[in-house]
This record gives C-alpha cells, sequence and structure tokens, in this order.
C-alpha cells in the first residue's frame, strides 16, 4: 500500500458519526473501561489481569497501562502481550537499562526477573461534561534487592474526551510524575529506549508493515529511529481501514522534543530522552512527562495535526 495513495485518499474519517457523546469512564473488575455512548473509546488495566495464553511464565503478569485504545470506528491500535515481546502492553511507561544503589533493575523486560512495574490503587475517576479521567498509583521495584525495594512511586493522570477537530478523534491527555522512593536516586545511562511506550496493532508487525509519520514530515522507519520530533504517529491496515494513533509531545518534556526509539521490525514506538545521555532521577526532584494520545481513523493530514500540537503546546 503506497503512502502516496494514503496521502491524497485518506485524510477524512469515513463511515464515522462526527458527533459523539462526552467520554465516561467506570471500574469493571480489574479495568477502569471509558465509552462514549455506546462506542468503547479504551481500557486502563489496574489490577494485573490475567495472562492470555497458556505458556507465559507469571513474571509476565502485568497491569498497570492502557490497551485497548480503539478508534471511533472501533478498531483497535493497541497490542498487549505479542508473542515476540510479551512485556509489551499497549500505552506503557517503565525504565529499561537503570542503575540504583549499585544494582541494574530492569523494570522494563520482566522476563529478565531484575524489576517490575506493580499497579498499586485508582484513586480517583471522574465524569464531567469534558469527559473522564483517573489518578492511578505504580510502584517501581528493583527484584534484585533483598528484601525486594521501591526506587520509584509514580502517579498516572489519565483524561479521555472527544476530539472534533479536522476530524473526530479519541484523545487521551496522559500525565506521568515518578518520584524516589527513598533517599537514593534512579540513574538512566544512555540507551535506545525506555520511558514511554506504544505497541501498536499486531496487524502491523514486519518490517514492510505499519506506516508513520513526524512532524518534521519523515515516513521512513529507519531514518524515523534516533530522530526528535514534536509529534509522531503509527499505524496501518486494521480489518481493512487505515486507523493509527498520533502522540504529541509536550514541550515542557524534559529534552524536548525527544528522540525516537521506532523498532525495524515490530509497531514498538517511545519517547526516550535518554538517548541524549546519562539522565538521573533525583530524590525531591521528581520527572514529569506529559503526551496527548489521538486515536484516530484514517492517515493523518500533517498540518492539520502540528495545527493540534500547538494547540496542546499553549496548555500550561
Amino acid at each position: 500500500m503506497r503512502l502516496s495513495i494514503l496521502l491524497g485518499g485518506m485524510l477524512c474519517c469515513r463511515g464515522v458519526a462526527a458527533d459523539f457523546p462526552p467520554v465516561t469512564g467506570q471500574r469493571e473488575g480489574t479495568q477502569v473501561v471509558f465509552r462514549s455512548g455506546s462506542h468503547e473509546v479504551g481500557r486502563y488495566q489496574a489490577e494485573a489481569g490475567e495472562l492470555p495464553r497458556p505458556g507465559i511464565a507469571e513474571r509476565f503478569r502485568r497491569g498497570g497501562y492502557l490497551h485497548p485504545l480503539l478508534t471511533p470506528s472501533g478498531r483497535s491500535v493497541t497490542d498487549d502481550f505479542p508473542a515476540n515481546h510479551l512485556h509489551h502492553h499497549g500505552v506503557w511507561s517503565p525504565w529499561a537499562r537503570t542503575e540504583f544503589e549499585g544494582r541494574n533493575p530492569d523494570f522494563w523486560n520482566m522476563g529478565d526477573g531484575t524489576g517490575r512495574v506493580e499497579f498499586l490503587a485508582v484513586d480517583r475517576l471522574w465524569n464531567d461534561v469534558s469527559g473522564a479521567g483517573l489518578m492511578a498509583r505504580h510502584n517501581f521495584v528493583d527484584l534484585v534487592a533483598v528484601p525486594p525495594k521501591v526506587v520509584l512511586a509514580e502517579t498516572w493522570e489519565v483524561r479521555a474526551s472527544v476530539c472534533s477537530g479536522p476530524r473526530t478523534a479519541f484523545q487521551w491527555d496522559w500525565k506521568s510524575t515518578q518520584r524516589c522512593s527513598g533517599n537514593s536516586p534512579l540513574t538512566l545511562p544512555e540507551y535506545r529506549y525506555g520511558g514511554f511506550g506504544f505497541r501498536g496493532n499486531w496487524a502491523w508487525n514486519g518490517a514492510n508493515h505499519g506506516l508513520f509519520l513526524t512532524s518534521e514530515g519523515e515516513t521512513n522507519r529507519v531514518r524515523i529511529n534516533t530522530s526528535r520530533a514534536r509529534w509522531f504517529w503509527m499505524g496501518g491496515p486494521v480489518e481493512g481501514s487505515i486507523a493509527g494513533m498520533a502522540v504529541l509531545g509536550h514541550p515542557s518534556n524534559f529534552r524536548f522534543p525527544q528522540p525516537i526509539r521506532l523498532h525495524p521490525e515490530e509497531p514498538f514506538f517511545c519517547f526516550a530522552p535518554q538517548q541524549l545521555g546519562v539522565m538521573t532521577i533525583r530524590p525531591g526532584e521528581p520527572y514529569e512527562a506529559r503526551y496527548r494520545l489521538l486515536v484516530m481513523d484514517g492517515f493523518p493530514d500533517r498540518e492539520s495535526l502540528e495545527a493540534m500540537w500547538k494547540e496542546y503546546a499553549a496548555v500550561p
């Protein structure tokens, strides 16, 4: 499927009503489910859910992430427990290579068993005229330490709403605040990935699958990898139509515009500020990251996404 065809013919959302009611959220078992009327918008996995297939080790059980995220037509843009990376989960935010008190817990690669991120609680869940949101807490746990030791306390603030810009999209405003739990800093050496991550639909798996666009107009996945951008879109065919998600970085983010990690063969992307060199989260100095996610049908228009980023960038 040629990119030029998509640019010329997929600039509007077809077959989807332009008017959606405000998003609402409610607890359903181990998840918070967000809906716009009868349309499901997405889910936050709170407590660790059931493993999806036999044979997956218990250490991969995970909570504290967003999946699925759905377009207005009901197509999922995320994946969970993909066979080639069982530790990838929709939208999630662990660190990979770290240094802590002389140890090297890895909170990303759960299969190594050196670190994990644990869901603690949904402290607040609200619905109002603009949409729905939640506040949730996670702990980053060093499993190398004896006994295991909490390294970071993380708070997520997530807001879901309907975006009625150039086309209808489901909008997620996501903010993570990470604080040292004790008197020791967490050092993040220079590395290619870690932090905010987005695992795309399995249909986009493979070096020749998936479609991409950055704020700089780049569409080549090789050139996108390690480049810096204000925003990034990833998508591709899902159930016969194009679907995707744009991730808009807020200018207050550390080392903005942040470098990108885009996997050469899998639909995996993250904004990784540690690509630019070592960084440290210190006691009393919380690390904050903010992104706006736009989940939509069709291929995006670069100018429209840039305008939407400018609107988001103006938010204090």
